[in-house]
């Protein structure tokens, strides 16, 4: 199976669960309008889920690269940051800015995580690429990656909107978050660290959507940590922004 093939291969199974999520991001996106949610708090939701976006998606790149037999901690380091920091601009912010350009939004802004906050998003990025390479795990369910992008890409777009918006307007929203989840979760997770990784095209190629299915044991350590992290850090930092501590 040649890279191009591997592509359109994760592309075609990861399109579910990007569907999925885009529907729940303009339920949400329905429901914000309908209740007139403030853009403070989207800007509190797009905190919340884009540094933890970071750190899934830095665990799981350099997780991959440590997995296919590569063992040097700064190429580690380099590929887990940009395959991170890199995609996940892009997928969060970079997409819904344009979205948000040619939507017109009254209050489109390009909020740049690794600039903004960098002191929040960067560590974050730096504890799962630590964690990849001590113990890389990629087996955490895309769905839940998927979902995560999905509402950070919706944040940044709802931080831009006022009330009265079109149903045209937020159909063609649907798409750009389709847009901005669908292909940088595919290739920030599998193909990226797979472009730089040292075995053969036979060891790159087989069947790597196995590599990331959920097999951390609910009673495992790092299981009970990932789980009890992921639930308890966009808590805190909810908790933080509201209390202006961020």
């Amino acid at each position: 199976m040649t890279m191009l093939q591997l592509i359109l291969k994760e592309l075609r199974i990861h399109a579910p669960f990007t569907s999925l999520g885009t529907a729940t991001g303009v339920l949400l996106m329905v429901v914000f309008i309908q209740t007139g949610m403030s853009r403070e708090t989207s800007a509190i939701l797009f905190w919340a889920c884009h540094p933890i976006h970071v750190f899934l998606s830095a665990l799981v790149t350099a997780g991959m690269y440590r997995l296919h037999g590569n063992i040097g901690f700064w190429k580690t380091l380099a590929i887990g940051y940009f395959g991170s920091i890199g995609i996940a601009t892009l997928s969060d912010s970079i997409i819904p800015f344009i979205g948000e350009i040619l939507l017109d939004m009254p209050n489109r802004g390009l909020h740049l995580g690794v600039l903004e906050k960098w002191w929040m998003v960067n560590p974050l990025a730096f504890l799962g690429i630590t964690v990849a390479f001590i113990r890389p795990q990629t087996k955490f369910p895309h769905a839940g990656h998927v979902f995560l992008s999905t509402w950070a890409s919706l944040f940044h777009m709802t931080m831009a909107m006022e009330s009265g918006f079109s149903m045209i307007s937020i159909l063609i929203a649907a798409v750009f978050l389709f847009i901005a989840v669908w292909a940088p979760c595919c290739t920030s997770d599998i193909v990226f660290p797979l472009l730089f990784s040292k075995t053969s095209d036979k060891e790159q190629n087989e069947d790597v959507n196995t590599r990331v299915q959920d097999r951390m044991g609910p009673t495992s350590r790092f299981g009970i940590f990932f789980r009890v992290f992921i639930i308890a850090a966009p808590a805190f930092i909810i908790a933080g922004s509201t209390s202006g501590f961020f």
